[in-house]
């Protein structure tokens, strides 16, 4: 049995996690009897890579804004917590939503679960199995401090599983859209884990057709579809190295198959690229960060894709453009199984396209969720 009435808060602050966020906003904006709080942290602070996601989605206005700003991993943690934890006792909720593994997901989960508020994790169970990487703490963390552990796969499932999750519902494959949480309490100590699909394959099934009436950024830039590359670089782990930062770009302007490799440079790459003085090959052309219209646009008509981001590796798999990831491992094992996706030193310059199987759900994620809501009662 559900609570009569519940209130949420819902914590974004990074690119993917405003995405995320769009489709579960348009299925509880109809719901009476759920108040929806949205808090934005202000952990991306540029205009391209914040506010403007938010207008063009339609995403309504955070209500509250905490402004944390850029700093190193455990500054701008603590600044989230120290924020987020106001908001919580202002506010009383009833669960504490996050999603993926940012520091903006850690700090509010922690926040949540120090005052004993249940904490919803969309995106659980995903795994590089490489703790030097910020994410992969970060996501590890929020799972085993969570109540509800929402996953976008069955894989992710089973990754809990070997983990000591045992509540785990319809042993890991996608639940229905009409499924029924028994009377087992739900809490940290028995949490709860179900197979919802990935509420990234709403967002993009929602916005292409949007992207394709509005986006003139092919026009913009005087391009055809499918005569250029296209790229994207940001995660610490390549742009805190420098050597490291390089060989990737060496990596991708000799294996790239077009003339010209498109790349809207992420703030913090940015920020290095001046400082460091790196000259970008002619071959590459560095763009501004794009909108997520424009993004989609961009990727849904390049050749291939080269790229360290999770959510992007997965948009391309759906709109079938062949990825390298410039990374060592990746938590969507389900690209590289399918031939669409293949880590940059396992690329011998081609991919082995396999049929494209519904692993991500059927892009009726955030149905599924607000069903989840309607039907818990909290551990409080």
């Amino acid at each position: 049995m559900g609570l009569k009435s519940m209130k949420l808060i819902q914590i974004v602050g990074a690119r993917p996690q405003f995405i995320k966020y769009f489709p579960l906003q348009k299925v509880l904006e109809k719901e009476d009897s759920i108040k929806d709080i949205l808090v934005h942290t202000g952990q991306h602070y540029d205009y391209q890579m914040s506010e403007v996601f938010f207008k063009q989605l339609g995403i309504k206005k955070p209500d509250y804004h905490l402004e944390v700003g850029s700093a190193t991993q455990g500054v701008q943690t603590a600044k989230i917590i120290e924020k987020v934890e106001k908001v919580i006792i202002e506010e009383k909720p009833d669960f504490v939503i996050v999603y993926g593994d940012t520091n903006s997901t850690l700090g509010g989960a922690l926040a949540a679960a120090k005052l004993h508020i249940p904490i919803i994790h969309i995106e659980s169970g995903l795994r590089s199995y490489n703790k030097k990487m910020p994410e992969e703490i970060n996501r590890v963390l929020t799972d085993h401090i969570s109540s509800i552990l929402l996953c976008p796969t069955k894989n992710a499932c089973d990754n809990l599983k070997k983990e000591g999750f045992k509540n785990i519902a319809q042993k890991g494959k996608l639940i229905s859209l009409d499924y029924k949480i028994n009377n087992t309490e739900i809490t940290s100590d028995n949490p709860l884990v179900m197979n919802t699909g990935d509420i990234m394959y709403d967002a993009v099934i929602l916005s292409l057709k949007a992207a394709k009436n509005h986006s003139t950024i092919l026009k913009k830039l005087n391009i055809e579809p499918k005569t250029y590359s296209f790229m994207t670089l940001h995660r610490a782990e390549n742009t805190d190295d420098l050597e490291r930062l390089k060989e990737m770009i060496n990596f991708v302007v000799t294996h790239s198959k077009t003339k010209e490799i498109y790349f809207p440079v992420h703030p913090r790459t940015a920020k290095i690229i001046k400082s460091q003085k790196i000259e970008l090959p002619e071959k590459i052309k560095p763009l501004e960060p794009l909108d997520y219209f424009d993004t989609l646009t961009m990727l849904n008509n390049a050749l291939e894709l080269f790229t360290d981001s999770g959510g992007m590796q997965k948009e391309a798999y759906w709109l079938k453009v062949p990825t390298i990831t410039l990374r060592d491992e990746t938590e969507w094992i389900e690209t590289v199984k399918s031939g669409w996706n293949v880590l940059y030193k396992d690329y011998n310059g081609s991919h082995k396209l396999k049929k494209q199987l519904p692993c991500f759900g059927d892009g009726k994620t955030a149905e599924r969720i607000k069903k989840v809501l309607k039907n818990v009662e909290g551990d409080k």
